[in-house]
């Protein structure tokens, strides 16, 4: 009985912050979308909240803009994801293999990108994207090297440049700490048996930090289907990112410039469902793979 006391009370802070942070916000959504404000009378009558059923659902999904913006963020994790695993994950490798000097420096210098807010990194790179104001724009140009960063072609890589400078070195302490979980007794073990670091790396360690590698991935899926802040600072300096470039700018475009409520909500709901279906496709995929 005190165990399950002891239990309920070490438990209960987690249910306390799942219940206010997602599952009433979750609930709020999911009732609003299924209302809508509605003007009776040719628009000339008082605006009422009424029941409208999926009416907002069906809008979204048909709103071609809408799944532009899902197929723009879905370009954007084809692209960004693999960069952030893989590199994360090198930058760790190197660092545990010995190979970098002062690691301790090394590992902060990485790390120190993220300290800086997703604003301020943002406008950062804005500056240094900003033809006039970069000079990396005015080094290729004294090479005869014309390069437009906020070009149609090249908008998406500068925006998956600036996440992963804010997050890498975040993500390479994650593997750095898991790396460090490693038995060092199986390492010395592959070195009698004659593994270099290279295979040693990829054979060895890769494979016994795979629940991080795992748990990496998911979580910047999460966080790349919510892209939002670099893309909203970067379209004050080019007509390449509209109101609507992704799911979440196209819900705060519906909440707060058009003040439709609903419509935001079911957007909100079909982005929750969407990145909830990807996740549990990710993990049960990567189960599969490790069975």
């Amino acid at each position: 009985m005190k165990g399950k006391l002891a239990c309920a009370v070490l438990m209960a802070p987690f249910f306390l912050l799942l219940v206010t942070v997602f599952l009433v916000p979750t609930g709020t959504a999911i009732w609003l979308s299924f209302f809508a404000q509605d003007q009776p009378g040719l628009g000339f009558g008082a605006e009422s909240t009424v029941f409208v059923g999926v009416r907002s659902y069906v809008a979204v999904l048909s709103d071609p803009t809408f799944r532009g913006g899902l197929l723009t963020v879905v370009l954007y994790c084809l692209i960004y994801i693999p960069l952030m695993v893989v590199g994360a994950l090198v930058l760790a490798l190197l660092l545990d293999s010995g190979v970098a000097k002062l690691r301790g420096w090394a590992q902060m210098s990485l790390y120190l990108p993220h300290a800086v807010p997703g604003i301020i990194a943002a406008l950062i790179w804005l500056y240094l994207y900003t033809p006039g104001l970069s000079p990396i724009i005015d080094l290729f140009a004294k090479g005869d090297i014309q390069i437009n960063f906020l070009g149609i072609n090249t908008v998406l890589p500068s925006i998956v440049n600036i996440a992963l400078w804010s997050n890498l070195g975040y993500n390479m302490v994650i593997f750095y700490a898991a790396l460090q979980a490693v038995p060092r007794e199986v390492l010395e073990a592959s070195v009698v048996d004659g593994a270099g670091p290279v295979k040693q790396a990829l054979r060895i360690k890769t494979p016994l930090v795979r629940g991080a590698i795992v748990t990496v991935g998911i979580f910047t899926l999460i966080w790349a289907l919510q892209l939002f802040t670099e893309p909203v600072l970067l379209s004050q300096s080019t007509p390449m990112i509209s109101a609507r470039f992704s799911p979440s700018m196209y819900i705060y475009d519906a909440a707060f410039t058009r003040n439709n409520y609903g419509l935001a909500a079911a957007a909100s709901v079909i982005l929750l469902a969407f990145t909830i279906a990807l996740s549990f496709g990710v993990t049960r995929w990567t189960n599969r793979k490790a069975a």
